[in-house]
């Protein structure tokens, strides 16, 4: 059961080190280790690395801030549930940490509306962990959060199917396409009509506008 909420690359993961040089190409550019591989589950590797020993794996990038590792949302939400971890946006990228921070005692005190549930530290918003270490740690102690996609996936489909009945319900009673192509051209006719009837014809000219007068004639001289 424990196997089926937590994934077995995500303890590797946690206690990895990150960002020490790569003893293979510790001479290029971009030798910080600073990728994990899912299938692998070993220890952190440099870019170089990726290209030639994990090309066709599931691989995550991991980042810092203030010298605490981090992962951003987008990647690590594909193949992990990360609902009730506190997260943050920083560099215009949302992220949420690895691990528990160190904080000073006087910091978690009156005053804070939401704390961890493991190490108490306070959060921004109403989540329940600060990290997904303590996510992790909450799962081993109570069983309640989970970190598989199954059981979010599966409420998600759900929900999706009970839209789909109401869909298909309402689609069903449409009439059949050939008449609603039908009613949708007599509409259109009906449209077009009532267009054209919008300005009224243009009213013939009055009976005697066309006559044209006669040739003046004089009176005669009288003797």
């Amino acid at each position: 059961m424990e196997t089926m909420r937590v994934p077995p690359w995500l303890e590797p993961l946690l206690k990895a080190a990150f960002f020490s040089a790569c003893r293979t190409h510790g001479d290029a550019a971009r030798s910080e280790c600073n990728m994990f591989c899912l299938d692998c589950k070993a220890d952190a590797f440099c870019f170089y690395c990726r290209s030639s020993k994990h090309k066709d794996h599931q691989v995550i990038q991991i980042r810092r801030s203030s010298y605490h590792d981090v992962v951003r949302v987008s990647e690590i939400q594909k193949v992990l549930d990360i609902s009730g971890v506190q997260t943050y946006v920083i560099n215009s990228a949302r992220v949420l940490f690895l691990n528990e921070r160190p904080q000073p005692k006087s910091i978690g005190g009156k005053g804070v509306s939401h704390v961890c549930e493991i190490c108490g530290r306070s959060l921004l918003d109403p989540f329940r962990f600060c990290s997904l270490g303590c996510k992790l740690a909450g799962t081993k102690r109570n069983g309640v959060a989970s970190f598989a996609l199954e059981a979010k996936n599966n409420e998600a489909t759900k929900v999706a199917g009970r839209r789909g009945e109401g869909v298909s319900r309402r689609a069903s009673e449409r009439p059949p396409s050939g008449m609603a192509r039908e009613e949708e051209e007599e509409e259109k006719e009906l449209r077009e009509g009532s267009q054209q009837d919008i300005s009224p014809p243009t009213p013939p000219p009055p009976p005697n506008a066309r006559r044209r007068k006669g040739i003046p004639r004089r009176a005669p001289f009288g003797s």
